[in-house]
């Protein structure tokens, strides 16, 4: 007969699940199997990020490119996901986040009305969003709470589907959180 002994415990931004299969028997335990630390982490999940698209549609294929991670970039690739967003709009914390500061997204001063954007962390992640004037660069923010306004990105990129970029800090592809 197996009992299966599941003990749960929270690991970072994933709940970790420890099982522990033993066989009993009339005389003795006999311990069998042991399966340590499932990862059960797509349970972080991005809310809405700009008003006009509650369901975070993604930026797909227009004149400029694609906007899935991996996407060609000329000699490099795409670093994270574009979520579409209308310029001016309002932009959303995803979940509980901290603000850890304003970044500066290009060196080409042609694209000044864009280059704006914030770091953030939360629920264990790290991330960046791109395209956004924070309305503050620290502290903590609440789900749903306005954090910033979406850039003029057709003042750069005319015809471009204006997009907030979401990047992870690590660089890894954040479309599993959407």
């Amino acid at each position: 007969m197996f009992h299966f002994l599941p003990e749960t415990k929270l690991c970072g931004a994933c709940v970790c699940v420890h099982y522990e299969v033993y066989k009993l028997s009339v005389d003795v335990i006999v311990f069998l199997f042991k399966v340590s630390l499932l990862w059960v982490c797509d349970a972080v999940k991005f809310g809405q990020l700009c008003s006009g698209n509650p369901s975070n549609s993604r930026r797909t294929s227009d004149g400029w490119g694609q906007g899935h991670y991996g996407a060609g970039r000329g000699g490099r690739l795409h670093e994270g996901l574009d979520i579409k967003c209308s310029d001016g709009s309002t932009v959303f914390a995803p979940f509980d986040v901290t603000l850890n500061g304003k970044l500066t997204v290009y060196t080409d001063p042609s694209k000044a009305a864009i280059n704006e954007g914030i770091n953030l962390s939360g629920e264990g992640l790290c991330f960046k969003l791109f395209y956004v004037r924070p309305d503050r660069t620290s502290g903590r923010v609440r789900k749903g709470e306005r954090i910033g306004t979406m850039l003029p990105m057709q003042r750069v990129y005319p015809g471009i589907t204006s997009h907030v970029h979401v990047q992870m800090c690590d660089k890894s592809d954040p479309t599993r959180y959407f």
